[in-house]
């Protein structure tokens, strides 16, 4: 149990995740000055379950990654990337594809195994190659 002073004191120091200092960097209990809203960018959706029972596991330490106790549902819905863009790059060798992107042969192999999903900015260069080579 805390007296109020205890929280108010607590407050005052407390991180906030949500706001950037004037660089544009996360917050800290060293931040001063005016703050700013922090922008963020989506690289991914994932589906997970609300039925996660063990976050307190995890917060406590007993569990050593969150990634085990969300449920993690795959969206079966077609996309352009599954449906379009990845088996284009199935057709084209993967040394060609390291050469013209500029990503790892190991991440290639990834990526044309279904196995990884590149970011949305390698997603729209490995569909501009695919163009390019005229196989979109």
């Amino acid at each position: 149990m805390k007296t109020y002073g205890e929280v108010l004191r607590e407050y005052e120091i407390h991180p906030e995740s949500k706001c950037a200092d004037a660089a544009g960097k996360a917050c800290c209990k060293q931040t001063v000055g005016l703050l700013q809203r922090r922008h963020v960018q989506i690289e991914q959706i994932k589906y997970i379950g609300k039925e996660s029972n063990g976050l307190e596991e995890v917060e406590a330490g007993l569990i050593h990654s969150a990634e085990n106790v969300y449920p993690e549902y795959v969206d079966r819905r077609p996309d352009e990337w599954r449906t379009k863009i990845l088996p284009s790059l199935k057709r084209i060798p993967p040394k060609l594809l390291v050469k013209l992107s500029g990503v790892s042969r190991s991440t290639i192999i990834e990526i044309r195994a279904g196995r990884s999903r590149p970011r949305r900015r390698n997603q729209k260069m490995l569909a501009a190659i695919a163009r390019k080579l005229e196989l979109l």
